[in-house]
């Protein structure tokens, strides 16, 4: 009887050499992602509150409530339903206080309808940020 040996011992040093390759690389570009920035370009969100209600006729009724970020909040722009620009309000200063409430007419809204309500916020900054976005 003759028996033969079969050589399996290069399978497992194989396949330990491709996932050491595989770790070095996830590794090389998660440090490069951190090294060159990538990560750092995700800007801060801001906070600030505003509700919407629907009042008599139809009319939609919106009230700024402030915020954390209230201080170098400028305007507030309104769209209903993504075709009728309802209103810019201005908050700064005295203009539009925390607390005030806006009435946006019938004739932006389907008054027997749902009304897609958002409230754009412009920053002194020059950032934008939806402030709410609400179905009534």
């Amino acid at each position: 009887m003759v028996f033969t040996k079969k050589n399996e011992e290069a399978v497992s040093p194989v396949i330990g050499v491709i996932l050491m390759v595989a770790i070095t690389v996830i590794l090389a570009a998660v440090i490069a992602a951190f090294v060159f920035g990538m990560a750092g370009n995700i800007s801060k969100t801001k906070v600030v509150a505003a509700t919407a209600q629907r009042v008599d006729g139809g009319s939609i009724r919106i009230t700024y409530m402030g915020g954390q970020d209230s201080a170098g909040l400028e305007t507030i722009g309104f769209k209903i339903n993504d075709t009728c620009t309802a209103a810019t309000v201005g908050v700064v200063g005295t203009t539009y206080p925390i607390g005030n409430s806006t009435t946006i007419a019938s004739t932006c809204s389907n008054a027997p309808g749902k009304n897609h309500v958002i409230g754009v916020g412009t920053w002194a900054d020059g950032t934008k940020q939806v402030i709410i976005d609400q179905t009534l």
